[in-house]
């Protein structure tokens, strides 16, 4: 047993789920930056260490960031248009940052390059993008009840991805050379998993919450927030590739990717 591992899980896995029960828009807001922070700076240090690119750090720090103080500047009242506002901000930013990333490029004397701008921008729409339709998601109506959903299908995917596959063991059919370890009845698996973990949270949520959550449109949306994390999983895993590197970092010590 990985005692590393366990400890996270432990320690971690309690203090997110009292900031997304217990936790205002503002602290969850402030919570998702930290972690977009975080997650580009790993992102951007991998570019940096593998292949000693240069991308520019401090925009994606800014874009990153800024997901805890959009919804501050909303002008409207009501909840969708706060993060209809919140959207809008953000896709403003990322206009201005291309021009800003292209300005650095060619001020710079030859010491940036197109690649490092396009590593920038990618990181931009890769975290910042995503994790703020996480924010959004918990302020929507019921929104700290759906935010599981995403939550238990990653977690669900990659629990019973990794069971399938050592269950075929050696019949597995590997799905792609980017991930020569992830097989099809792997991720198949996964995708199953997910689906019945988030049935079963539903029942409990209709039975014991009150809410009224269509089961049909859970299965529907389970399976397509497990292949999108898989997708993303791959995403990962070609970056990784790319840069030849094991991990991002160990910033969370014990999970690393499992064989699957």
């Amino acid at each position: 047993m990985d005692i590393k591992r366990v400890l996270t899980t432990v320690l971690g896995l309690p203090l997110v789920i009292c900031i997304i029960l217990f936790g205002n828009t503002t602290i969850i807001d402030i919570f998702f930056g930290v972690v977009a922070i975080i997650s580009i700076k790993e992102y951007f240090d991998a570019f940096e260490k593998a292949k000693n690119a240069k991308p520019i750090k401090w925009i994606g720090y800014v874009l990153a960031a800024s997901i805890a103080v959009l919804r501050l500047f909303h002008l409207k009242s009501s909840l969708i248009d706060v993060n209809s506002d919140m959207m809008n901000m953000m896709f403003t930013l990322i206009i201005i940052s291309v021009f800003v990333i292209f300005f650095h490029i060619l001020n710079s004397g030859m010491k940036l390059n197109v690649l490092d701008g396009a590593i920038t921008v990618f990181g931009i729409l890769y975290i910042p993008v995503f994790i703020m339709f996480l924010s959004m998601l918990c302020a929507a109506s019921n929104g700290k009840f759906l935010i599981w959903y995403v939550i238990i299908c990653g977690w669900a995917t990659d629990i019973f991805a990794y069971l399938g596959g050592k269950i075929v063991n050696t019949r597995k059919h590997k799905f792609s050379k980017i991930s020569p370890n992830k097989s099809i009845e792997g991720c198949i698996s996964g995708a199953v998993g997910a689906v019945v973990v988030s049935v079963v949270y539903t029942i409990i949520c209709n039975t014991y919450f009150y809410t009224n959550i269509s089961y049909i449109y859970i299965i529907i949306i389970s399976l397509i927030l497990s292949i999108i994390g898989q997708v993303g999983d791959f995403a990962a895993s070609s970056i990784k590739r790319y840069n030849e590197i094991k991990d991002f970092s160990n910033l969370i010590p014990g999970h690393r990717r499992n064989v699957r």
